[in-house]
């Protein structure tokens, strides 16, 4: 048994365990567990992935529930899907179009399967989930941006009275438009798990990362999508430092490593 399956999580509050990159698992106080994008490939060579050996043996943390983001392979990870699936068969996936196709071909059956859409609500249990865009369909020909492959989500969840904010893999520009943002600040998050990266561009530099916190009042950053791959790392303290006094707090956990949400 995994330990974060013991973790003691009051109302009002959270668990979070991080697995490196947007893989996280989440805990109510119901005792639900939501595994956000779980990517634990067992083939890792050294010139590819940080750690040679994935931070998660699926058949060790009882899994109730699964939420993808979009339909890429360190998102969608069929092979992680199938060992979840075959050690929980009761567990339900929730994603995009694209990757509930990509489960149901790859033997994962429909009926543990529900497609979630912008603009979406739906209940896992005690948990409520609201399905936003990360990346528009259309692109974003004023900032260069073209559209994407597949589609993009982004979710707000309610879990234990809190409001948590995935982002996914979002556009770099993010921050900027109104029409992204306000679906989110609508919805009230006050904690974020923000995709972030200082030069690659695809996502928001690490100013975007800060004006997107700002103006959606968050409480609390948590950066993500980093500490995996060799080639896509960054140093989440150099983020952290570029915060504005008095605005959102960084919340780095530790890699491979649970925190209870708000400490305190």
């Amino acid at each position: 048994m995994h330990a974060f399956e013991t973790l003691a999580v009051p109302m009002g509050y959270i668990g979070i365990h991080w697995f490196g990159q947007n893989s996280y698992a989440l805990k109510d106080a119901a005792g639900t567990i939501l595994l956000i994008d779980p990517y634990f490939p067992h083939v890792r060579p050294a010139d590819k992935f940080i750690r040679t050996q994935p931070p998660l043996n699926e058949a060790d943390l009882r899994t109730n529930y699964v939420l993808l983001t979009h339909d890429h392979s360190d998102h969608t990870c069929v092979e992680s899907l199938q060992r979840i699936h075959s050690a929980h068969p009761a567990a339900r996936f929730v994603g995009p179009v694209e990757s509930t196709h990509r489960m149901v071909a790859n033997a994962i059956p429909e009926a543990s399967v529900s497609t979630i859409a912008a603009g979406d609500s739906l209940d896992l249990g005690t948990l409520r989930v609201h399905a936003v865009w990360s990346k528009p369909v259309e692109g974003v020909p004023e900032d260069g941006i073209r559209p994407p492959d597949v589609q993009h989500l982004g979710y707000v969840l309610e879990a234990s009275g809190l409001r948590v904010y995935v982002t996914g893999d979002l556009i770099n520009t993010f921050g900027n438009h109104d029409v992204l943002l306000k679906p989110v600040a609508d919805l009230k998050p006050e904690i974020a798990f923000l995709t972030m990266h200082p030069t690659e561009g695809e996502f928001p530099y690490f100013d975007g990362a800060v004006k997107i916190a700002t103006r959606l009042n968050l409480k609390a950053v948590v950066p993500a999508h980093y500490a995996c791959f060799v080639k896509r790392t960054y140093d989440p303290y150099l983020f952290a430092a570029m915060l504005p006094e008095g605005g959102p707090k960084a919340l780095i956990i530790p890699y491979d490593t649970a925190v209870v949400y708000p400490a305190g």
